[in-house]
């Protein structure tokens, strides 16, 4: 049996580098007018973004928004809620299992915890939520299953138990 030779390493030759131009303010584009009629996702962004995550959520995050965020704001209730949310393409519990999985994966437990909240709305019972965690543990792994199982647990636990 005839061993493998490795290709020949070919020596890099770079071109010398010269001076980097400093990075400058961008130039802010004109705005785009609405096109062909079409209706601006926002209302309808707002409605399901607060029929999700409810009054009190959404009430707390436009409230804490300020120069600096006003804007973040705006393009997740349009695009996130109006664009995506709205489609027709699948029902919002299945959606609330396509981002509880994309969270646990991002390792994004703060929003993990407002979703379960959400995937219970959506009509998902703590056991689909269940199964949904342990997918995930197969294909995002198991620490970042444990660690979306505990937050998980104590949203449900919240919102379970009968309030005294």
């Amino acid at each position: 049996m005839q061993a493998i030779q490795p290709p020949p390493v070919m020596p890099v030759i770079s071109a010398p580098v010269g001076p980097v131009a400093e990075i400058g303010p961008a130039a802010q584009p004109a705005a785009v007018p609405e096109q062909g009629g079409r209706p601006d996702p926002y209302e309808a962004g707002l409605k399901v973004r607060r029929e999700v995550l409810g009054d009190a959520h959404v009430d707390r995050a436009l409230a804490s928004a300020d120069d600096f965020t006003d804007e973040f704001q705006e393009l997740i209730t349009r695009y996130a809620w109006g664009e995506v949310w709205t489609r027709e393409g699948l029902d919002r519990r299945t959606r609330s299992c396509v981002t509880l999985t994309a969270l646990v994966a991002g390792g994004h437990l703060d929003e993990l915890a407002f979703h379960t909240r959400a995937a219970l709305r959506n009509g998902l019972t703590p056991a689909e939520i269940k199964e949904v965690l342990i997918q995930t543990a197969v294909y995002c792994g198991v620490p970042a299953a444990n660690s979306a199982f505990k937050v998980a647990q104590a949203v449900i636990q919240e919102e379970t138990t009968p309030q005294a």
